[in-house]
């Protein structure tokens, strides 16, 4: 039996993941937690860490997929104030890992600092955009990033500093449990000129989505260079469908969940489209999606 005694006010058992997660599908959780403080987190993953209560981090849930009935052990939503506080100081950004990428987008257009504005549009928090070099064609964020705090698997805390990190497509070398916190150095500029520069990618970005669907996801990374839409349109792959899931007919490389829409019509379509290109093409896509 687990204890988290002390933790009465934040520790919920069998907590449904579905309006956690982007497709808004998926099964429950074990144990949820949303901790109010880093002492808390710290001491919760202790506690998990001293049972060996496995553990998992819930970002804004914008790539996630949750297919397991039941997560096991602890499932950590970082949404309190004290994760999400974004501080300026000269160039220089702070952000908390729960802090919403768009908001840092904003903070720092707003600001006048000139480099991530061309991640405008992009969902999710700064702890994931961080894990995993989120980006467009115009750049990513590990480009600007200068260092992190991150908390281990065993509950410690240390930071790493920009020659410890490495970034590459949508990759990081960041395998701790959680991001903290970043640091991101930026170019004094014109706000105003940010702002509007900020907006037009971010009606490019928008406009490589499927428009008016909530419910949406993009699949695959890019593959040496190509795009990995190009690669599913030449598969013949456009408008496929499996249940409540079909291929975008604008974006090759997005799902759109359907109503009544399950976790094994998203799956069969990933498995179907990876077997599809692989065949055609001899090209082996990856998911930039995570699956529970």
């Amino acid at each position: 039996m687990v204890d988290f005694s002390g933790f009465e006010h934040i520790v919920r058992s069998e907590e449904s993941l579905n309006a956690f997660t982007g497709l808004r599908f998926g099964g429950i959780c074990e144990y949820f937690a949303e901790p109010t403080s880093q002492a808390e987190l710290t001491d919760l993953v202790k506690t998990c860490s001293a049972q060996e209560v496995p553990i998992r981090v819930l970002g804004g849930g914008s790539n996630l997929i949750v297919c397991s009935d039941v997560v096991p052990g602890m499932v950590i939503h970082l949404s309190a104030a004290a994760f999400c506080s974004i501080e300026v100081d000269g160039n220089k950004l702070k952000a908390g890992g729960g802090a919403a990428l768009v908001q840092l987008v904003s903070t720092a257009a707003r600001e006048g600092l000139e480099g991530l504005e061309q991640l405008a549009g992009i969902p999710g928090t700064v702890g994931g955009a961080v894990r995993t070099n989120a980006g467009t064609n115009s750049g990513d964020i590990g480009q600007r990033t200068t260092g992190v705090t991150v908390l281990t698997r065993g509950g410690d805390l240390e930071i790493r500093g920009r020659d410890e990190l490495r970034f590459s497509y949508r990759k990081s070398s960041l395998n701790d449990l959680v991001v903290l916190e970043a640091e991101f150095v930026l170019e004094q500029a014109d706000a105003d000129e940010i702002t509007r520069k900020m907006q037009t990618l971010w009606i490019v970005n928008k406009g490589q989505q499927p428009q008016g669907r909530e419910r949406s996801l993009c699949m695959f990374q890019d593959h040496g260079g190509i795009k990995a839409s190009s690669l599913i349109e030449q598969a013949g792959l456009k408008g496929f469908k499996q249940g409540g899931v079909t291929i975008s007919d604008s974006h090759a490389n997005y799902m759109i969940v359907d109503e009544g829409a399950t976790c094994a019509d998203a799956m069969a379509i990933l498995t179907h489209v990876q077997a599809e290109v692989d065949s055609l093409l001899g090209v082996s896509i990856q998911k930039q999606i995570e699956v529970w």
